[in-house]
């Protein structure tokens, strides 16, 4: 995901709003599951961007525009809304206890990242791991994903992408054999 992704809403056209939209609830549970904050928080941004963009133009599509129980909400009552959301999450993140900051000295050695991760391909049957297992790993053993990028870059490649699999290649098995993970 990137830094707010795309054309604004409002100057999307009627199928490209309707098809954005239906992508990003379509995403939502990877991201919420998967994702980094910042994901999660870009991916949140535009899909309320969606959203509101198709109410605005669509109310009668909606629940909010049906006319049923509760009428189409007004300016006053999205943005009151709005807020209550925002001060929430707020509220929730102050509740939070701060992420103790981490010396830099206390940083795992990258090589032994690189070989923690090579192994528990090694240990998956075939050196096969699923795209989502593979990204839970990563992001346990290496914050940092560039790190763990290097693995499909670097030449020969010791990780590669195969659909929706995750290989360890034989230039990984070697690079593990002369690089073991400390017990």
């Amino acid at each position: 995901m990137t830094d707010r992704p795309g054309i604004p809403a409002r100057e999307l056209s009627d199928e490209e709003l309707e098809r954005q939209g239906v992508h990003a609830h379509a995403m939502r549970h990877w991201v919420f599951l998967h994702g980094t904050a910042e994901q999660f928080r870009t991916h949140t941004e535009r899909m309320l961007e969606l959203e509101q963009e198709y109410l605005r133009r669509h109310p009668q599509r909606t629940w909010q525009g049906s006319g049923g129980e509760a009428a189409a909400p007004s300016r006053d009552d999205r943005i009151r809304d709005l807020v209550q959301t925002f001060s929430r999450a707020i509220t929730a993140l102050l509740d939070e206890q701060p992420a103790a900051v981490a010396d830099p000295r206390d940083r795992p050695d990258p090589e032994q990242v690189q070989a923690a991760l090579l192994q528990r391909f090694a240990a998956a049957p075939e050196g096969r791991l699923h795209k989502l297992e593979a990204h839970q790993i990563a992001r346990q053993l290496a914050p940092d994903s560039h790190l763990v990028a290097r693995l499909y870059r670097q030449d020969p490649p010791l990780l590669l992408a195969e659909r929706d699999m995750r290989v360890l290649t034989d230039a990984g098995r070697a690079w593990l054999e002369r690089h073991p993970v400390p017990a």
